[in-house]
């Protein structure tokens, strides 16, 4: 076949010249895949084609068009030579004897209805009839046919590739049959598509004329004419068609100025305005995701797989019901910015909702339309804020829900977050159900605990429990820093800290699981330096800047008799928690202060029992006990600082200290043994911030132990009081 080409790159316009100097002749051999800079033989098909030029000319732009016309097939044995252009060894590929009268057969056949195709396809000039009418050759008639079928390059060079006539003739025909019915189904739908645009041109002139008419008559109903024409336009789902339109027809027949009006107006609004239809199109592309992640936050390798895993699955699955993730950790470790890394990564839109304080049902599902001002539920109202039918929607602050007299809102969220239930979420404003099911949910909390359980159930939690001080000055240098500098209007030179100040921050003036009052305290030297006009910051000037600081830098003193360091977690994190014991004369009292929960005293309880059973004189004889632990302003709960207690009152009776920079957490029993806890990453980087030296854990916890916040402690694993008093009160203890 005849081929006209451009070229442009010298290394080709070269060989053209070489080519013409010669026998004008040179190979066209395909790519496998586009883009490849250096070719290599594993980068060609093995079966090309030989071509001579027939004619050359020169643009003024230094480019050459040639007109190539394809001599025979030929197979690639070996490249030669690479520069300045390939040159190799080939050898012809001769077509395969088959059946004559089957190939003349399927000549007549692929001839006459290529005839038809060239008739019905517009992309085809009329000319090539007479082309095809007058080949006789079996091979150049597929040839022709091939090279004037809109087909895949691939396709034709499976073609190319085949030796057998016959075979090349059969694949052929089944490509011919396809563009045919492509072509037919093509004009059935022009056909189709042309009929509908004349009903609707033919209606709109219609409604035009109505319109025109009325206007003649006074009469006004463009308002009513234009939700009508918003109804066509949405496409709207049945279930949200059928009141759309018999809302609007109630509001042509109600006078504007009734108040009926308004109410059914906004009704129809929201009920316009909600996307039922319109989906963002999913970025499923894992490599980009993984770097979205890595640009927004630092660490949180965890989470981030996890995160990398449900697009994974996304990607194999699109119509999966994904889980409902629920971020668990304290205020300022990132759980709603990961939201947001999700729907930049997703490409989706993100929209945020918080429950915090939330205590009417109604503010989940809506009020009915018989009240006053009444609104879809905040459900809905975000849903027409993001304007698409598959956002990412954060659920911010599950655990502060409430409820009252006014419903439950926990029970309300059972039906929007359960897959089996949200396809047909049903508002009590609309009362029109609306799928939720291509929302991905994202809940967020600082504890679980007060997540009701049937609630809980549908969350795959994915626990944040804080920053150590490594990670809080690496995301301080590579976040915090240059986001407050911009965000202060600050140029790169005006602020200078370093890592000297940015740790003391994270160790004297902030200790904190999250990063909220670090931010502050480096906004704060922003405006100082806004202030000033420029400002580099050392160790030594942070006093003079933000003042005395408020955390000393080795805060434990214990080794003092009725003393002992235990770990707790509480919404901010994790906490360090001084436990004090004294005994005075009196009638066997047992006293507990400090805003001490139910489970907490049972705990101390529990201790008590535990160490009157291993001592064997009764010391609780005409004495009072008293445990306090500080803060009392502070509410405290939980059964892991039963073993902290327990070390307390056997340092108080036995008169011996504990060892200096010791903390205990763990849960004991009245026999003595000590149960595992939970939250054991934020308890030792509580521990790492106080200064803690060596920590003892229930024996049972060694594997909960991350590794990145092993550097610096020590660690004892036990599963009796005995063993606790061994390694608080006896011998040293021993790394991990």
């Amino acid at each position: 076949m005849v081929v006209p080409l451009t070229v442009t790159d010298e290394k080709s316009i070269k060989l053209i010249d070489d080519a013409l100097a010669a026998d004008k002749r040179f190979g066209y051999f395909l790519i496998r895949e586009e883009g490849v800079e250096s070719i290599h033989p594993y980068d060609l098909y093995e079966i090309g084609t030989e071509a001579e030029v027939t004619k050359m000319t020169r643009l003024p732009d230094g480019s050459v068009h040639i007109v190539a016309r394809g001599a025979r097939r030929v197979r690639l044995k070996k490249i030669v030579q690479r520069d300045p252009y390939l040159v190799a060894v080939v050898e012809p590929q001769l077509d395969r004897d088959d059946d004559q009268m089957a190939v003349r057969a399927l000549s007549r056949d692929l001839s006459g209805r290529f005839l038809q195709l060239v008739k019905q396809a517009p992309y085809l000039p009329p000319d090539l009839q007479v082309v095809v009418m007058n080949l006789t050759d079996p091979a150049r008639l597929g040839y022709l046919i091939a090279s004037n079928l809109n087909v895949p390059v691939q396709e034709r060079q499976k073609l190319l590739e085949t030796e057998s006539l016959r075979e090349r003739l059969e694949r052929l025909s089944a490509l011919l049959d396809r563009e045919l019915e492509i072509v037919r189904l093509g004009k059935k739908i022009h056909k189709e598509v042309t009929g509908e645009m004349e009903r609707v041109q033919r209606e709109h002139l219609l409604r035009e004329q109505i319109k025109a008419i009325r206007r003649e008559l006074g009469e006004r109903d463009d308002e009513v004419t234009e939700l009508h024409e918003r109804v066509e336009l949405l496409r709207l789902p049945p279930e949200a068609r059928v009141p759309a339109e018999e809302e609007i027809g109630r509001l042509a027949r109600i006078p504007p100025g009734s108040p009926e009006y308004t109410v059914t107006r906004t009704y129809v609004d929201w009920l316009l305005g909600l996307p039922w239809t319109f989906a963002t199109p999913d970025r499923l592309d894992l490599r980009r995701a993984r770097r979205v992640l890595d640009e927004d936050h630092f660490g949180l390798n965890e989470v981030k797989e996890r995160i990398l895993e449900i697009l994974a699955v996304r990607k194999l699955k699109p119509d999966a019901r994904g889980p409902i993730l629920c971020f668990v950790g304290p205020p300022g470790v990132g759980k709603t910015s990961l939201g947001l890394s999700i729907a930049r990564a997703m490409g989706r839109r993100f929209v945020r909702v918080s429950l915090g304080g939330v205590r009417d049902e109604a503010e989940i599902r809506g009020h009915r339309r018989t009240y006053v001002a009444a609104l879809p539920g905040r459900v809905l109202q975000s849903m027409k804020r993001a304007g698409s039918s598959n956002p990412v929607f954060m659920l911010d602050e599950i655990d502060k829900l409430g409820a009252d007299f006014r419903g439950d809102p926990a029970s309300a969220l059972l039906e929007v977050l359960d897959p089996e239930q949200n396809r047909a979420f049903v508002d009590h404003y609309l009362d029109v159900p609306f799928d939720l099911s291509k929302v991905m949910f994202i809940t967020t909390a600082n504890v679980l605990d007060p997540v009701p359980p049937a609630l809980a159930d549908r969350l795959d939690v994915i626990s944040l429990p804080g920053y150590g001080d490594a990670e809080k000055l690496a995301i301080a240098k590579r976040f915090l820093l240059p986001r407050q500098v911009r965000e202060h209007g600050l140029g790169p030179r005006q602020l200078r800290v370093n890592d000297g100040a940015i740790r003391a921050l994270v160790e004297t003036y902030t200790r904190e699981a999250g990063l909220r009052n670090l931010e502050r305290e480096i906004a704060a030297l922003c405006r100082k330096a806004a202030r000033k006009g420029s400002l580099a910051v050392t160790p030594d000037v942070l006093p003079r800047l933000l003042g005395p600081e408020p955390f000393e830098r080795e805060p434990l003193t214990n080794g003092c008799l009725g003393v002992a360091t235990g770990l707790a977690v509480t919404r901010a994190g994790g906490e360090v928690l001084t436990i004090e014991a004294t005994r005075m004369p009196g009638t066997k009292t047992f006293t507990l202060t400090g805003q001490l929960g139910e489970v907490l005293r049972e705990s101390a309880q529990a201790a008590l029992s535990c160490v009157r059973s291993m001592i064997a004189e009764d010391f609780f004889a005409g004495s009072d006990l008293h445990v306090h632990v500080p803060a009392g302003s502070v509410a405290k709960d939980g059964p892991s600082a039963g073993l902290a207690i327990a070390a307390a009152l056997y340092s108080l009776v036995r008169g011996v200290a504990p060892r200096h920079g010791v903390a205990l957490s763990g849960e004991i029993t009245l026999r003595g043994r000590v149960l595992p806890v939970g939250g054991i990453k934020a308890k030792l980087l509580a521990a790492r911030r106080a200064g803690v030296r060596t920590v003892v854990l229930p024996d049972r916890n060694r594997k909960d132990v991350p590794r990145e916040v092993r550097a610096g402690l020590q660690f004892e694993f036990v599963s009796t009081v005995e063993d606790m008093v061994r390694a608080v009160f006896g011998r040293a203890s021993s790394p991990s």
